[in-house]
């Protein structure tokens, strides 16, 4: 697939204090690629590097090493920015605009004539589902979340190839976070990219491609998220049915090192680290009347990989 934004290596230094002044290195060597067509989710702790990498493919501050290109543009080359759509975490709008004034402005930006870019104005609220009664408030008057769907619109006014979203579910409803989400699955079936950095790690696991993640500037993990969580070293089995005694199941499989039994509601959940183990786990809830419900294996979730590179 074609890349259409490499970075190579990337480093960003911020200078801090005020007498005595030191360097502290916020992204050290980032090296990463983002192909054509696919949601990359961009995760990291606070102060991780994640937004620091935003504004530097943006240009709106500068590195201290390294390059990158977006859609084979060096990032430095501004006519590129009209292929491509941002929202930042804290948006600031021009808040006495009213939304459609906001995006007409926008639209203005990018050339379009005055009829195209009020059509364009009024399609994309209606894409974010920002309530029709509000299209001629002024902004200032706007909640977080509706805010938020704004910055959404505003990003998409120039039709761009790769979007790049900055938390966008932030603010939202668990109703607009669904909305949001079946929006950007909808830009990766017109072939758009999407690359964004998220919080909310049940939204990265739905809607992304790959995943990379940060810590403390640097780069831990890249890939699909499948082949991270295999990639773990977790080799356990899972064992789970119902109709059975969980006190007596657990004195039978005693013997049994490695091997976790939990009640729940209505059975009993076994995990096992050996596989040789499985088949006489099996044995003990048949004799037990035990209905097996399923055998599979466990994998890392996204939350523990996560949380085991911060």
């Amino acid at each position: 697939m074609d890349a259409v934004v490499e970075i190579d290596n990337l480093s960003k230094d911020y200078e801090v204090g005020f007498v005595r002044k030191r360097k502290v290195r916020a992204l050290n060597g980032l090296s990463l690629t983002v192909n054509q067509g696919e949601i990359f989710g961009f995760l990291g702790a606070n102060g991780a590097g994640k937004t620091t990498t935003l504004k530097l493919l943006m240009r709106l501050i500068f590195p201290t090493g390294g390059s990158a290109r977006i859609l084979g543009h060096d990032i430095a080359d501004v006519s590129m920015h009209s292929r491509i759509g941002y929202l930042p975490e804290n948006p600031y709008f021009y808040d006495y605009l009213t939304a459609l004034e906001f995006l007409n402005f926008c639209g203005q930006i990018f050339g379009l004539s005055k009829f195209a870019r009020n059509q364009r104005a009024e399609e994309l609220l209606k894409r974010v589902r920002l309530d029709e009664s509000k299209w001629n408030t002024q902004l200032r008057k706007f909640s977080k979340g509706m805010l938020q769907r704004v910055g959404l619109a505003q990003a998409l006014v120039n039709d761009p190839e790769v979007v790049f979203l900055d938390e966008p579910m932030s603010g939202l409803d668990p109703i607009g976070r669904r909305q949001v989400r079946d929006l950007i699955a909808t830009l990766k079936q017109e072939g758009k990219t999407v690359f964004m950095c998220s919080h909310i790690l049940s939204d990265i696991e739905i809607l992304c491609d790959r995943i990379a993640i940060l810590k403390r500037g640097r780069l831990s993990h890249v890939g699909y998220l499948n082949e991270l969580q295999e990639s773990a070293d977790r080799n356990q089995l899972e064992i789970v049915a119902t109709g059975t005694d969980v006190d007596n199941l657990k004195s039978q499989l005693d013997g049994l090192k490695q091997c976790e039994v939990n009640g729940t509601a209505g059975g009993v959940r076994i995990k096992v680290e050996d596989e040789k183990d499985v088949d006489l786990v099996l044995k003990s809830l048949r004799n037990a009347g035990a209905k097996l419900v399923s055998v599979q294996p466990l994998k890392q979730s996204l939350e523990e990989l996560f949380l085991d590179e911060q």
